[in-house]
């Protein structure tokens, strides 16, 4: 897969560096990609918009 034109995003909650974070690109075609922030030359994993979706619903809140 080519993650050339890939966006990533850190959240906002991760600390300055990125670290125990998780980064996720949102603009290619059909999927959304995951990575480790720790890590980023390493492994990702992609899901289809529907899945990545259907995951962020069932998050909830932390409190």
């Amino acid at each position: 897969m080519d993650l050339t034109t890939a966006r990533w995003r850190t959240s906002s909650r991760s600390n300055g560096t990125g670290g125990n974070c998780v980064e996720v690109a949102g603009n290619l075609p059909g999927v959304v990609v995951v990575r480790d922030s720790k890590d980023r030359s390493g492994p990702v994993l992609a899901y289809s918009p529907a899945a990545w979706r259907a995951f962020l619903t069932g998050l909830t809140p932390a409190g």
